[in-house]
């Protein structure tokens, strides 16, 4: 399979170029605690999918169905908001500016954690995301700002606006001199994991994780290693067209990746989060390229089977969908029990 890629030897060089840079925390005891004070807070379901595991050729296809978390439509509202909350709790959020860009989903986390511990919150965007989502984001509360043609043009406009206006920056993503927050961020997403761990009827032979930055596939490989040790083999998926974790992890180190716009859009992301990239460096067991077609056969097979989502949220399924013909590559069979998340809410 061409877009199928074992977990290289330069896995190794990636860690050792890392050595400063955090591995992804595991205590989700921490975020599920400060959540169970959150009046919005409820666990989301697992649930089985018979029609997909069939159409896969496997056994049993289980989805942690994140589209409704916290009203806010994704997993995201584990994130920042958590952050937010954290900092609430030293006292320091209420009356803090906090600026981030966002794809998507991570902006209206920032902007609801901002509304309700009394912070403010300014979001930057690219010229790609559409307007009814800036409109969402100012139901919140949040200031937006447009900036560039792509993801890393508002992010460099966020960044540049924290330095010369001493506003707290709130990214997903880490970089040399910044890992503090996204971090505490990543932290938030184990939360997802651990429910997931408790709702499982058996533990998994195969996990499915979509990425961009790839924050949450590292927090929720990083927990079911914890878990289920090394038993699950561990799929990384990320569009053909941003490919940072996999060019990352070949090349050995961290790369800048180039390429078109993916219909993928939260996963469009063209340079990896370093936490992320050094987690799933230790704990994923392959790495998959998916194409634009097969992202959109994704979001049509969950959409046919009752779990309506996007090309970003249903990557993970386009994965196990996509290697459907080739078992061997994968030890997918009959006896094969999946868990991929469903990541976000039709838009």
């Amino acid at each position: 399979m061409d877009n199928l890629h074992k977990r290289p030897v330069q896995a190794d060089a990636v860690l050792a170029s890392l050595s400063d840079i955090p591995f992804p925390s595991v205590d989700a005891d921490r975020p599920a605690a400060l959540l169970m004070r959150c009046p919005a807070a409820a666990i989301t379901p697992l649930l089985d999918a018979p029609g997909l595991a069939q159409a896969a050729g496997v056994g049993h296809v289980h989805i942690k169905d994140e589209r409704n978390r916290m009203g806010l439509g994704s997993f995201k509202a584990l994130g920042a908001a958590y952050v937010i909350a954290r900092e609430a709790e030293d006292g320091v959020a209420r009356g803090r500016t906090y600026v981030t860009a966002s794809a998507g989903n991570h902006g209206l986390s920032v902007a609801a954690g901002a509304q309700a511990f009394g912070a403010r919150a300014v979001i930057y965007l690219a010229d790609t995301v559409p307007e009814g989502f800036a409109d969402r984001l100012r139901s919140f509360g949040a200031d937006v700002i447009r900036q560039g043609a792509l993801y890393e043009d508002a992010m460099a406009g966020a960044a540049q606006a924290a330095r010369d206006k001493g506003w707290a920056l709130l990214s997903d993503s880490s970089w040399p001199g910044y890992v503090d927050r996204p971090h505490t961020l990543m932290e938030g997403y184990l939360v997802l994991m651990q429910e997931a761990v408790a709702q499982m009827p058996a533990p998994p032979t195969h996990i499915f994780l979509q990425a961009g930055v790839g924050g949450l596939a590292a927090a929720c490989a990083a927990y079911a290693r914890l878990a289920w040790g090394d038993a699950p083999r561990i799929i990384v998926v990320e569009p053909d067209v941003a490919p940072a974790l996999y060019a990352s992890i070949k090349a050995g180190s961290a790369q800048a990746t180039e390429g078109p716009e993916s219909a993928m859009g939260r996963l469009d992301c063209k340079e990896p989060s370093l936490i992320a990239l050094k987690g799933l460096a230790r704990d994923a067991t392959d790495f998959m390229l998916i194409s634009e077609a097969e992202g959109a056969a994704g979001s049509a097979a969950c959409a046919d089977a009752g779990f309506a989502t996007t090309p970003s949220g249903a990557a993970g399924v386009a994965g196990v969908l996509a290697a459907q013909n080739h078992r061997a590559d994968l030890g997918l069979s009959l006896d094969a029990r999946v868990l991929v998340i469903l990541s976000e809410q039709a838009t």
